[in-house]
């Protein structure tokens, strides 16, 4: 049996929660969970905010632990090893976005915590491919969140083709924008951070910006114009986006991996005129996921944590949902 925290109806509180998970498939792997982050999707699934949600729920998908059965078929991990899971817990292997390497976009890809016991217990299944060893030079107390914020920022940079040349800015300075930071500078680009909250600037500057705007301030817009080849946006808030566009280069880039509330308006001349783009991207394939865990432990790239043993997960929750979390919060096994 598994132990775990559940909610049984939408926007309740987090119980222990206990149930079987049947026989171990051949291909997949069963992990003792050490540590697992909350995200903001996990709110949002608890809410049931996208009407995916299936109750009991367990949320939990960004998950670090160690492998404590495998099924028949699994190949290339160890009982023992540690290692981390993420968004993603399968995904069918042969569709054209399966063989092409960019599993992350298949049509049928089942998610950690959508029809799935997720994270937040002391065990937790997924199939091999989206399984990934830890670098040992990675703490684990830390890592979780890579395989969720971390990966959601880290995949622009390669699905952009991001040079170490590139001008980037990065919007909101919060548990996505604040890994993005570290990731733009040791890819050698020339860094800028776009903030609401001025007393964010230091820290931004430390974590890797080179210059800091505050968002608020019509006049420091106004300066910027044609100045970024990409901007990323990992804001959950409607902006001026004409503002933002008007500050990207000819062939400039706004690309979007945090939800706003509301459908993106701008106007479509100044796309035309300097032949600019709109985008957006998911979490990366697991090829992309490795890659990115291997180079923050290269370059010694973390998030930002707070930590909360299990046992007080509601406190967690809560302490997410009031906007006070530096940057991340991560559950830990007493």
């Amino acid at each position: 049996m598994i132990q775990a925290y559940a909610v049984q109806t939408a926007g309740g509180k987090l119980e222990p929660f206990e149930y079987d998970p049947g026989v171990l498939g051949e291909r997949e792997v069963e992990l003792n969970v050490e540590y697992c982050g909350i995200c903001h999707s996990d709110l949002s699934m608890l809410k049931n905010d996208w009407g995916i949600s299936n109750y009991p729920l367990v949320p939990g998908h960004e998950v670090v632990g160690t492998v404590a059965a495998l099924g028949d078929r699994v190949q290339n991990l160890k009982l023992g090893q540690r290692v981390g899971l993420g968004w993603f817990s399968h995904s069918c292997l042969h569709c054209e976005w399966c063989i092409s390497g960019n599993q992350n976009l298949c049509q049928t890809a089942e998610q950690t915590i959508v029809g799935r016991y997720g994270g937040f217990a002391d065990k937790v299944r997924a199939h091999e491919e989206w399984v990934l060893p830890l670098p040992d030079n990675l703490d684990p107390a830390k890592a979780g969140p890579l395989f969720c914020g971390g990966i959601t920022v880290f995949n622009p940079i390669v699905q952009c083709e991001v040079k170490p040349t590139d001008r980037v800015g990065v919007i909101g300075i919060g548990g996505l924008g604040h890994m993005a930071l570290q990731f733009l500078r040791a890819w050698g680009c020339d860094v800028t951070a776009f903030s609401s909250s001025p007393d964010k600037e230091d820290e931004a500057r430390e974590l890797g910006a080179g210059h800091f705007v505050n968002s608020r301030d019509p006049e420091a817009l106004e300066k910027i114009a044609n100045s970024f080849d990409l901007i990323l946006s990992t804001a959950n808030a409607d902006l001026d986006w004409g503002v933002y566009i008007n500050s990207l280069r000819p062939m400039g880039r706004l690309h979007f991996v945090g939800v706003v509330p509301n459908p993106i308006q701008t106007q479509a001349f100044p796309i035309i005129l300097g032949q600019k783009s709109i985008s957006g991207s998911p979490l990366g394939s697991p090829v992309t996921t490795a890659t990115m865990l291997d180079f923050a432990a290269r370059h010694g790239i973390a998030p930002i944590t707070e930590t909360f043993a299990f046992s007080e997960v509601n406190q967690a929750i809560e302490h997410l949902e009031s906007g006070k979390a530096r940057y991340r919060i991560v559950l830990k096994h007493e």
